[in-house]
């Protein structure tokens, strides 16, 4: 059974295209191209099932079609229309320079002065230049912490961690 800490989601499927089996895909990371990976993780109603690739190709920088193995028609593409996808965290190589905004979120966000977990990332918001981490505290509260790079300080994708400098004051807000 495939646990939702071992993937992240990196877009959703639109609806079918041709008469193939052919999806649209609108992802937010494209690692499923920079990293061999033989399937995609698709959530159909709560659970996570692997979908083996058969093919895919690129229509634009953040949309691609994709044919998933023994799904031939539209009609068994479109019961995949909709679909959130996911990429095994596994596949994904143990590289922090390399790591995608959307990798992060479910890692454990800890203040580097005092060292205590602040919360979890939920989600990343890089609608605007300024990238922001949405934070969910222990206490059930959401935080919107900046995203520089010149305030993480570490990024440890085993353990699943971000250690960051968080300027004074950012917390009582």
């Amino acid at each position: 059974m495939i646990k939702r800490e071992d993937v992240y989601k990196i877009g959703v499927l639109g609806k079918p295209h041709g008469v193939r089996g052919e999806l649209q895909f609108r992802f937010t990371d494209d690692v499923f191209d920079r990293v061999e990976a033989q399937y995609l993780v698709l959530d159909l109603e709560g659970i996570l099932v692997p979908f083996f690739m058969e093919e895919y190709r690129f229509r634009t920088d953040e949309q691609a079609l994709v044919k998933f193995c023994n799904i031939d028609t539209e009609e068994r593409a479109q019961d995949l229309a909709g679909a959130d996808v996911y990429f095994p965290r596994s596949f994904v190589p143990d590289d922090t320079e390399r790591l995608s905004w959307t990798q992060i979120i479910g890692f454990s966000l800890i203040d580097s002065r005092m060292g205590n977990v602040i919360g979890n990332v939920e989600s990343v918001d890089d609608s605007t230049v300024n990238i922001l981490f949405e934070v969910r505290t222990k206490q059930g509260k959401m935080l919107l912490l900046p995203a520089n790079e010149d305030l993480i300080m570490n990024v440890n994708s085993k353990k699943k961690t971000i250690e960051m400098e968080i300027p004074e004051g950012l917390l009582e807000l």
